[in-house]
């Protein structure tokens, strides 16, 4: 083998392992992420000799009709290769997004109208993966800029951008300037209510999206806000653990996820707040976690629970060894809020500015397109501590959050100040805090079921 051929092969080695991890970095696990990489490759091979960038959207259908004809294949495969194109298309290639006209895509539409869909499972509001990138470029990337200029988060900016491309699909691609912003955008929150039945809380998700854009991007903003009813998001009482099934949950956890539920548990943390926390954060002299840029980007102190501290140190030892390689390498630094890293140009490259829990492999960083190691997949935590409830047989519906839920009851039961455990959650109002004196049914005083009386 020549040495351009070896070359060759460690390019597109690379290519599709940088992928694999965008793909996990979209909330897809790593135990299914290969088939993501295996469906992307599936569709290279669909079309010999075309390169990705001459490929178009009917491109895409043909190959998704012809992998739901072939025998053995399922629906939820189907799906599964349409969200790797998705991904590869919308997320991690936005440069060779299918090539069609408008016009195009017009006409594909008015197909679509007369000629029933061999694939009927699919939404109005689906889009054709890269179609949206394509044709209202512009849009997409002033509507990121204007996310990121105020500082959202990556997973704010990536929610918002869907819900874009979902409403300009169930508008059949047309130009949004041609569009009555409150009509179209009612008949589109209607569609999310009556035909896909969505919880209150993605409705409103969408409708904040929706306002963004026309306030923000098209600077048409809707003006009286009245005109869309939000829909009202159920009251519900938090899933709490009691301190012995905490204990059994823990005895069925091992390693790294055992150590991250720990420190949900023993001080409140959220499962992004836990998954991003920086090795400057935690101060054992004090034990002390600081929590920076919170829900509300805000920053708050909560304890570093003193039962984890030892096993937390020997974790960091095995953290450093992975860091100093990394250095050794030349691989490129943690990543930092762009006002920081102009702050401190060589933060990145520090110590303490590291991920307390790195992920194994490196990834592409969706923004600056840069290969870094970034922080643990939060799906693996996830993942751990469903399983684990599971095996040990609790029978309630337990995750991440239940831990922080846990935590603030349990606090609440050996009585302490709501006012503190106010601070300890980073409750902005008391009244979300006063949620957990009803699940202890004590609205103010012990109160006693008359039929112990």
């Amino acid at each position: 083998m020549s040495e351009l051929d070896s070359k060759r092969l460690e390019s597109i080695r690379k290519f599709w392992e940088a992928f694999r991890s965008c793909v996990e970095e979209q909330r897809v696990s790593p135990d299914r992420s290969h088939y993501y990489v295996k469906w992307a490759q599936a569709f290279v091979r669909f079309a010999p000799g075309k390169r990705l960038r001459e490929r178009t959207g009917k491109d895409i259908e043909a190959f998704l009709t012809d992998l739901g004809k072939r025998p053995g294949t399922g629906d939820w495969q189907v799906k599964q290769a349409e969200h790797a194109l998705k991904i590869l298309y919308e997320v991690f290639l936005p440069e060779y997004a299918p090539v069609n006209s408008y016009e195009d895509i017009q006409k594909a539409h008015v197909r679509k109208k007369v000629v029933p869909r061999t694939r009927e499972d699919v939404f109005r509001d689906q889009a054709i993966p890269g179609e949206v990138e394509r044709l209202f470029a512009p849009l997409i990337s002033a509507m990121k800029t204007e996310i990121r200029s105020r500082h959202y988060s990556i997973r704010t900016e990536s929610s918002y951008v869907d819900w874009v491309r979902r409403f300009i699909a169930f508008h059949d691609y047309t130009d949004l300037k041609k569009l009555d912003a409150t009509k179209a955008v009612r008949e589109y929150l209607e569609y999310l209510a009556v035909e896909r039945a969505v919880a209150a809380s993605t409705q409103n998700q969408a409708l904040n999206a929706l306002v963004f854009l026309y306030t923000n991007v098209l600077n048409k903003p809707f003006g009286d806000l009245e005109t869309f009813v939000r829909a009202k998001r159920p009251q519900r009482l938090p899933e709490v653990m009691t301190r012995e099934e905490v204990q059994v949950l823990f005895d069925h956890m091992k390693g790294v996820t055992l150590l991250m539920a720990g420190l949900m548990y023993g001080g409140g943390l959220r499962l992004m707040e836990c998954v991003r926390l920086r090795v400057m954060d935690l101060d054992f002299g004090r034990r002390q976690i600081m929590v920076r840029d919170g829900k509300g980007q805000k920053d708050r102190v909560t304890m570093l629970p003193e039962r984890f501290s030892v096993v937390l140190k020997e974790h960091l030892a095995r953290v450093r060894t992975v860091y100093d390689d990394d250095r050794t390498r030349g691989v490129p630094g943690v990543y930092m809020w762009p006002a920081l890293a102009r702050k401190y140009p060589k933060g990145a490259l520090e110590w303490k500015w590291q991920y307390v829990f790195p992920a194994k492999s490196l990834s592409v960083d969706p923004r600056s397109a840069i290969v870094r190691r970034h922080h643990i997949n939060e799906n693996l935590v996830q993942k751990a501590v469903k399983e684990a409830a599971g095996r040990a047989g609790i029978n309630k519906r337990v995750s991440c959050h239940t831990l922080r839920h846990s935590f603030a009851t349990h606090l609440l039961e050996a009585r302490y100040d709501i006012r503190t455990v106010q601070e300890l959650l980073g409750h902005a109002d008391v009244s979300t805090t006063m949620i957990y004196t009803h699940v202890l049914n004590r609205p103010g005083l012990s109160v006693m079921s008359p039929a112990d009386f």
